[in-house]
């Protein structure tokens, strides 16, 4: 499974990136106006960083102006998806970028007809959100195995499922049990992963039994 860091924040990705846990990065509208940063030159640190795609989305509803928006984000590097939302418009620039050999990120997807209409498209990622389908009273994690079931059976569809609106680890757990390909969280949300009240007691005991030993390894 990749791990995409849903941030703009460059120490984190920095972080991750040191521990072997970053394949990729996704932000949004709402992400970069919390950075209080300049757009362009924001996606263009992250992609020095990152090796791994890092999506950049769309500001406009339109057709015409996603399209050039798109053409533009693209452009900024070579490891660049283009996000647009699973609209008409949107995936009309989806077809077009992706014929093009543009990495696309279809976002805000929340049924699995919704997740076939991008595949159909020839979107690179789909990015069903499930947290916010938990928010409504229904299960996320449902949506994410209809995709992967729907996938499956057409072997033609390369689009990955990029489990997005993760909220705890126990969403990462059962998209990785189910085999979704990608999920992409906020740093703080991957770093609980190595959390363990047994890891902690351990290696306090350990540290305690060394200290005892009046040793050194350097």
């Amino acid at each position: 499974m990749k791990f995409f860091a849903d941030t703009s924040d460059l120490d984190a990705i920095k972080d991750l990136a040191d521990c072997g846990m970053l394949d990729g990065v996704t932000t949004n509208p709402s992400i970069i106006a919390k950075s209080g940063k300049e757009f362009i030159p924001l996606i263009q640190e992250i992609c020095k960083i990152c090796d791994g795609p890092v999506s950049a989305e769309v500001a406009s509803t339109d057709f015409a102006t996603m399209m050039k928006e798109g053409e533009k984000l693209a452009g900024i590097a070579e490891n660049i998806a283009v996000k647009v939302p699973l609209t008409e418009a949107g995936l009309k620039v989806c077809k077009n970028l992706s014929d093009n050999g543009t990495m696309v990120n279809v976002t805000l997807c929340f049924s699995p007809l919704q997740a076939l209409l991008a595949a159909k498209a020839g979107a690179t990622f789909i990015s069903p959100f499930v947290g916010r389908l938990d928010d409504i009273g229904q299960t996320g994690m449902d949506l994410i195995a209809e995709i992967l079931t729907i996938y499956d059976n057409y072997p033609e569809f390369y689009t990955e499922v990029l489990v997005a609106s993760v909220r705890h680890p126990q969403h990462i757990r059962e998209s990785a049990l189910m085999g979704a390909d990608v999920v992409t969280c906020p740093p703080a949300v991957i770093k609980k992963l190595y959390k363990h009240p047994l890891t902690d007691n351990g290696l306090a005991a350990f540290v305690e039994d060394w200290k005892k030993t009046g040793q050194s390894i350097l």
